[in-house]
C-alpha cells in the first residue's frame, strides 16, 4: 500500500476512538440490550468486565482495550442496533410529548376537544369532557392529580395506537 492510500495518523486516531466510543455505549447498554446484540465472546466479556470497573484509571484502560478489541470486529452491525434504540427512544418521547401537548390543550380551553375528535373520530367526547373538568376542578382545590392521570391515559389510548412504534408490538 503506497503512503498516499493510506489514512493519516489524525485519521487512524479518529477512527480508533469512534470505535472505543462506540465500546463506552456498549458499557452504557442494559443487559436485554447487549444480549440482543451479536458480539465477539472477546468483546462481550471485556463490556461485562468494563460494568464491574468502579475506578476511573482502571475503567479507562478497559475501555481502551474494547477500543482494541473492536478494530478486529465489524462496528456497523452494532452501529445499527444502537441507531434502532435510539431511534424508538426519540419515538417514543415524541409521542408522550404529543400526548401532554394535547392534554395541556384540553385542560387550557375548550375548542381543543372538538379539535380531537376532528383528528381522532373514535374519541369517547362524554369521558375525555369529564376528566377534563375533573381535571381542572382537582388542580384548583389543590388535590391528587387522580383526572390529570386518567386523562393523560385515555389520551394515550386514543392516540398511540394510531403512531406505530417500531419495535414495540
Amino acid at each position: 500500500m503506497s503512503d498516499e492510500n493510506r489514512p493519516s495518523k489524525t485519521q487512524r486516531k479518529k477512527q480508533v476512538h469512534a470505535l472505543q466510543d462506540l465500546g463506552a455505549e456498549l458499557v452504557a447498554l442494559n443487559e436485554e440490550q447487549l444480549a440482543a446484540i451479536e458480539l465477539p465472546e472477546a468483546l462481550r466479556d471485556a463490556v461485562i468486565e468494563a460494568r464491574r470497573i468502579t475506578k476511573f484509571e482502571a475503567r479507562r484502560r478497559q475501555l481502551q482495550y474494547i477500543g482494541k478489541i473492536m478494530r478486529r470486529v465489524d462496528p456497523e452491525p452494532i452501529r445499527a442496533a444502537l441507531d434502532a434504540w435510539r431511534t424508538q427512544s426519540r419515538r417514543r418521547t415524541a409521542l408522550q410529548k404529543r400526548i401532554e401537548a394535547w392534554r395541556e390543550r384540553l385542560l387550557a380551553g375548550d375548542a381543543a376537544l372538538a379539535e380531537l375528535v376532528a383528528e381522532y373520530p373514535g374519541a369517547d367526547t362524554a369521558r375525555l369532557q369529564s376528566l377534563v373538568r375533573s381535571a381542572l376542578r382537582e388542580q384548583s382545590a389543590n388535590q391528587p392529580p387522580r383526572s390529570y392521570r386518567a386523562l393523560y391515559q385515555a389520551l394515550r389510548a386514543l392516540i398511540e395506537p394510531r403512531v406505530t412504534i417500531k419495535g414495540d408490538d
